[in-house]
């Protein structure tokens, strides 16, 4: 069995390039294409998401935790894999007729037909990515490496083809194009793992398991990427760049802890199946103690530099994302958490009804507040229409968590964490002051907060959370 270290650090490598790479191009696209133009490609883009999140429905999570658990097995293992691939691809047929007949017939998207069909390609490719096999199997090394040097050509080709406001479309392709070619390579090597089978094909029961799934997966989009979506039909572009602007840090940390999860889902998996629970409760601990260690600092960060991080990575036409930024920065820690609690707790259990209902209670919250806030408050209102969800779904996954395996809500190591972090956030207050750039103030502040972890991880805990890794 792969190292779960090397897993971790692979997966977390693999979430940062998917990140990090568009992340770089970022600052010079903001101000190439200005915020009505960021705007539109942030509206398409969740539009094509919403597509693919109904041609995929559950099938990232449920791919992951049956492929993990029959890797072992060749014959099981073309059989899920078959199984799971057929579905997604007629699933993903009827998507890409729903998509062409709504961009015809709504107005909103009639408005960007060009860029809707680009995205057509990222829709259809998108069911050959596979990356959920890949993840089963715990081949992370693999997509890792092939992800880097396709993102190193990525960001190459938007300094050397998006000039003008007009290169909307130029930008879109090239994010589209990155998933093509990702999926090429991923089906190229994944004959060398798995067969392709049309024997004992169970493409009713498959569906139904991906349903369940499935609508969990869309129902938990109704307070996330819905944002997005609502927020380009009640508002206007300019609103959705400065939304899209403020998310553009936090989903670059959620990368590093997602990274995280991706690993820990598979492993998770095989120790219920094995019945070995104080294992499977050590990694529960473990996972809560890197979390706070990580993402309590990150907050501080985002909250006190909002203004100048804004200002470096976008410049001074979205100074209206600074409050959004300012209102989501927590959710590093909350999402972290209920991931913890969701994608490697209830999901590894198969608590696939309980994810259902407490997905139901936050899509019927977060549509209702997205009524009541937005059009008043535009993107102040969506980000806290996301927050306040978010921590209606903690409360109820952690009641279910605590029912299932008697695992409380870490609420003594979380004020020990927040007094431990408190000094650094005194820190990080006091560089705003800096008479200098927001970069400089921005670069200064980064690296107070990475050296201070640093001496609290490693000389003061003597690296123990590493050490437990294995």
């Amino acid at each position: 069995m792969p190292s779960l270290k090397n897993n971790i650090f692979y997966s977390i490598l693999l979430v940062l390039a998917n990140y990090v790479f568009p992340f770089l191009t970022y600052p010079y696209v903001s101000r190439v294409l200005g915020v009505t133009g960021i705007g539109a490609y942030n509206f398409v883009d969740s539009v094509i998401n919403y597509f693919i999140l109904f041609s995929s429905l559950g099938i990232n999570t449920l791919g992951v935790r049956e492929i993990s658990r029959n890797k072992d097995n060749p014959e099981a293992l073309a059989r899920t894999f078959s199984n799971l691939l057929i579905v997604n691809l007629a699933l993903t047929g009827l998507m890409l007729l729903i998509l062409v007949i709504s961009t015809m017939t709504v107005p909103q998207l009639s408005e960007h037909m060009e860029l809707m069909y680009i995205g057509a390609f990222k829709l259809v490719f998108n069911c050959f990515l596979v990356e959920w096999f890949f993840r089963g199997i715990e081949e992370f090394s693999y997509i890792t490496i092939r992800s880097i040097i396709i993102k190193l050509v990525y960001v190459a080709a938007v300094f050397t083809l998006v000039r003008t406001r007009d290169d909307v479309w130029v930008y879109f392709l090239l994010g589209c194009l990155t998933v093509v070619v990702n999926a090429v390579v991923n089906l190229v090597f994944a004959r060398t793992r798995v067969r392709l089978t049309f024997k004992g094909i169970e493409f009713g029961k498959t569906l139904k398991s991906l349903l369940a799934l499935g609508v969990y997966s869309i129902l938990t989009s109704m307070y996330t990427t819905f944002n997005v979506t609502f927020l380009g039909f009640v508002t206007n572009d300019v609103e959705v760049g400065y939304y899209g602007t403020a998310t553009k840090i936090y989903y670059l940390v959620m990368a590093v802890i997602s990274g995280f999860t991706n690993v820990m889902l598979p492993r998770m998996s095989g120790l219920v199946a094995s019945g070995d629970m104080p294992k499977f409760k050590s990694y529960f601990a473990l996972a809560v103690e890197l979390l706070l260690g990580f993402s309590l600092p990150v907050v501080a960060w985002m909250t006190l530099m909002a203004s100048d991080i804004v200002m470096v990575i976008s410049g001074p036409e979205f100074t209206g994302a600074v409050l959004p930024m300012i209102i989501i920065s927590p959710l590093v820690l909350i999402v972290g958490y209920e991931q913890i609690l969701v994608l490697q707790t209830l999901l590894p259990l198969g608590k696939d009804t309980t994810m259902l209902r407490n997905s139901i209670i936050g899509a019927v919250i977060g549509v209702a507040l997205n009524v009541l806030l937005v059009p008043s408050l535009a993107s102040t209102g969506s980000s806290l229409v996301w927050i306040a969800v978010e921590c209606v779904i903690l409360v109820l996954s952690q009641i279910a968590v605590t029912k299932e395996v008697s695992i409380r809500f870490p609420l003594k190591r979380l004020l020990v964490n927040i007094l431990v972090y408190l000094p650094l956030a005194a820190m990080i207050f006091a560089c705003a002051f800096i008479p200098a750039g927001a970069l400089v103030k921005m670069i200064v502040s980064m690296m107070l907060a990475a050296a201070y972890i640093c001496v609290y991880q490693f000389i003061i805990k003597k690296g123990q959370l590493l050490k437990q890794l294995k």
